[in-house]
């Protein structure tokens, strides 16, 4: 449900002319942030690391239905860019690759709930590697509570140089990349979200500057809820396959709230030192941090806790470890001070080459 600004006055008269419960007050209030679940394969055959079988897949759409509202992500970006709301307790659904065994093992069970999803592809690998959809599965899917959005032609890993190439030439060489996915995305399916996301989640300032600037929406595969201070160029989704599945450990990030982040000192993910002497410091929107028990601010990478310093509505890590090769993050939680057993959520990528500029699948 959408609100304008007379029925959202009036519901709060409502409420407070019925002397409505507190909780009841909050349920008509508009909401802007929510989770995005990611996940790639569903089969019990594929590699495990990113996978998810489909009794696992049921268990956690069973849950989901249980305690969410599943929404169109497109619903979910809308409301946290300040246009419409969502439920208070607002999901959407993804999957990167477009992978046959999604319309064979996930389709069936999302169908079955109603809930809506989209399916991030490379355009230029369907219909023509075996494991991949087809156009018109495709076609059948959208009709069906599906949605499809770009995740490169290819799947290439966007921020790799070719020999000798510019940091123009390379912008100026994905850029056609993306744009050419987009465009065989819409002549097929009628539609053009300007969705990207990255493959492999990796991403740098200058892409993510590239494509916001030009109306489009990022996503990454780092962690965290999406609110109204998340960068639109690099959205984060929660990955729910393979490692990540367990149902236990995702319940807590399904209840996680968007973190409001407002600045940091590291503005860029791709980083060439594998060795990052200063500390990282984060900044909140000083209203949003008041519902934030900063205090107890917790910072983890690779299951080491960090230490961490705060002061007023900033908090700074150090991360005295070195970066590994290839994706590793910072995770940061901590909890609210209103809703019990809540967590703000903030996850910081870093993308470091080897030491011939490529980088690991």
């Amino acid at each position: 449900m959408q609100f304008t600004t007379t029925q959202w006055g009036n519901a709060l008269l409502l409420c407070l002319l019925s002397l409505f419960s507190a909780a009841s007050c909050a349920q008509t209030a508009p909401h802007s942030s929510g989770v995005i679940l990611l996940y790639h394969h569903v089969s019990a055959d594929t590699p495990r690391s990113t996978s998810i079988t489909p009794d696992q897949f049921e268990q956690h759409l069973n849950y989901i239905a249980e305690h969410y509202s599943v929404v169109a992500l497109k619903d979910l970006v809308a409301a946290a860019r300040g246009h419409g709301s969502v439920p208070d307790n607002a999901l959407a659904i993804t999957f990167d690759d477009g992978y046959e065994n999604i319309l064979q093992n996930g389709h069936p069970l999302l169908k079955k709930h109603g809930f809506p999803y989209t399916v991030f592809i490379n355009p230029a690998v369907i219909g023509k590697q075996s494991d991949q959809l087809s156009w018109a599965q495709i076609a059948t899917m959208q009709q069906q509570g599906a949605t499809f959005a770009n995740h490169t032609m290819d799947h290439l890993h966007l921020l790799e140089k070719q020999a000798g190439e510019t940091d123009q030439a390379w912008l100026a060489r994905v850029w056609q990349n993306i744009s050419s996915a987009e465009n065989m995305i819409t002549e097929h399916t009628g539609q053009s979200l300007k969705y990207l996301a990255y493959p492999f989640g990796e991403y740098n300032q200058t892409l993510a500057s590239k494509l916001t600037d030009n109306g489009y929406v990022a996503f990454g595969q780092h962690s965290g809820a999406v609110g109204t201070f998340t960068d639109m160029g690099a959205i984060p989704r929660f990955p729910a396959a393979g490692p990540y599945a367990n149902l236990d450990t995702l319940k807590t990030k399904m209840a996680s709230l968007a973190m409001p982040v407002i600045d940091t000192s590291l503005q860029n993910p791709q980083v060439s030192q594998r060795q990052l002497n200063d500390p990282i410091s984060i900044t909140l929107n000083e209203d949003a941090a008041a519902k934030i028990r900063l205090a107890q601010v917790a910072c983890y990478f690779q299951g080491q806790r960090l230490p961490v310093e705060v002061a007023d509505n900033h908090f700074e890590f150090t991360l005295s470890s070195t970066l590994p090769v290839g994706r590793s993050r910072v995770n940061c939680t901590a909890p609210s001070n209103q809703l019990s057993g809540r967590f703000y959520w903030y996850s910081m990528p870093f993308f470091v080459a080897t030491d011939e500029g490529k980088y690991p699948d």
